[in-house]
């Protein structure tokens, strides 16, 4: 019996809903036609993919551009895995079917740290080398973003840029200038992304929250009986990056048409980011560390996208997405609002981060007019002083009256 096509091998995998596509919203461009075509990579199985906001929102960006084409890639379950491996076929994007070879740049979301192997897995059932000393001009530039580029060294050798901090801003700077080289006459007949790699690359380290890994060399000290690996800058005019912060949430791209997956991801509700960044200051949380400052959205602006994305989706539950949803400056009158917006739809909101004391009467009885959605109360440690030691700035008293308050208006533990 010969080797089975990609095609064949759907019908012998659990869930094939995670690679067919079609789903409500999924932007399908002509890929022969678009300039840069980019494989949005989220190293973990679709139902997780799906659930990470920030993926909804590159996409969306992305394919805002008339040039530029967007398309996304999960890891496989291994019964995928296996077929392809078996039947020697690559990995491929759900919009187009394509191989991850045909993209011009490969962008990976590391969220976790068990990202990590599952991007050189991927990187493997593409058939391109791991490392990107291995990889000449005819393969794929390979990119990285997410809160795990916050510490960039531990795949710095895998990569040939890295970006660190807020995403929106810097992929479509990059993505301009990758266009640019591709216009160069001399690249037409050539096969890869571009024809000078090293170039592109010094054009991209002047981007803000950029980080080039090989334009630093490694070099190994000796440090209390240990040996250490360091980094050193190659360039004067490149000796450090500065993480990319987006100001202003307002002025910024919103996926307002999300693509609405298929079967059962994570979080199958609407998103609506209120905010990015927390004032709490816990010692424990990275989170609180790399989206610095706090940046809000305005009230007006959240009821508008809300408006939209619910039309663009028909999701009967939204949730507000924040570090710390309660310590929205306008949360009271921002709930309010969105209540009277989806109270006669039938639509819940729900706070999937509320503290302990922010967590109010008045807050619940809002949110319980549609349904009463869930949400978590943590004491965040056996002890007041150990709460006071990790920065918890909340007290033995308020744990118990938030639950009483909750009791009191009908919630069940």
């Amino acid at each position: 019996m010969g080797h089975k096509t990609y095609q064949d091998i759907l019908s012998l995998v659990t869930r094939p809903s995670r690679y067919i596509g079609g789903e409500k919203n999924a932007v399908c461009k002509e890929f022969n036609a678009s300039k840069l075509k980019i494989a949005l990579v989220f190293p973990d199985l679709y139902e997780i993919g799906m659930s990470h906001f920030g993926i909804q929102i590159l996409y969306s960006l992305l394919n805002s551009h008339k040039d530029i084409l967007a398309e996304r890639v999960f890891a496989p379950g291994s019964d995928m895995e296996d077929q392809l491996r078996n039947n020697n076929l690559f990995i491929r994007s759900i919009e187009s079917k394509r191989p991850l070879m045909d993209f011009d740049i490969i962008g990976f979301s590391l969220l976790y740290e068990l990202n990590y192997t599952n991007m050189l897995n991927i990187m493997n059932l593409s058939g391109i080398p791991l490392r990107a000393e291995n990889r000449d001009e005819s393969y794929p530039l390979i990119i990285a973003g997410g809160p795990c580029t916050c510490n960039p060294e531990p795949v710095a050798n895998f990569l040939d840029a890295i970006v660190i901090g807020d995403g929106e801003n810097v992929v479509i700077e990059m993505a301009k200038i990758i266009m640019k080289f591709k216009e160069d006459i001399s690249h037409k007949n050539g096969r890869g992304p571009v024809k000078d790699k090293h170039s592109l690359l010094k054009e991209w380290a002047k981007i803000e929250g950029v980080y080039i890994p090989s334009f630093f060399n490694e070099s190994e000290i000796e440090w209390k009986d240990t040996q250490l690996t360091i980094v050193s800058p190659k360039y004067e005019d490149y000796t450090s990056i500065k993480r990319a912060i987006v100001l202003d949430l307002d002025s910024v791209h919103f996926p307002v048409a999300p693509v609405v997956a298929f079967g059962k991801p994570i979080h199958d509700r609407l998103r609506l980011e209120i905010s990015r960044g927390c004032t709490r200051g816990c010692r424990f949380c990275q989170a609180g560390m790399i989206y610095r400052p706090v940046r809000e959205r305005s009230p007006d602006g959240l009821i508008s996208l809300a408006k939209r994305c619910i039309a663009a989706t028909g999701y009967e539950d939204i949730s507000l997405l924040s570090l710390s949803t309660g310590d929205y400056t306008s949360i009271a009158g921002f709930l309010k609002a969105i209540m009277d917006l989806c109270g006669p739809e039938k639509i819940a909101v729900s706070f999937p981060s509320l503290r302990a004391g922010t967590l109010t009467p008045q807050l619940m009885e809002m949110i319980k007019k549609v349904r009463k959605t869930g949400f978590t109360i943590a004491p965040e440690a056996g002890s007041q002083r150990l709460r006071d030691i990790i920065n918890k700035n909340i007290n033995h008293d308020q744990i118990i009256q938030t639950v009483q308050d909750a009791l009191a208006l009908g919630w069940q533990v």
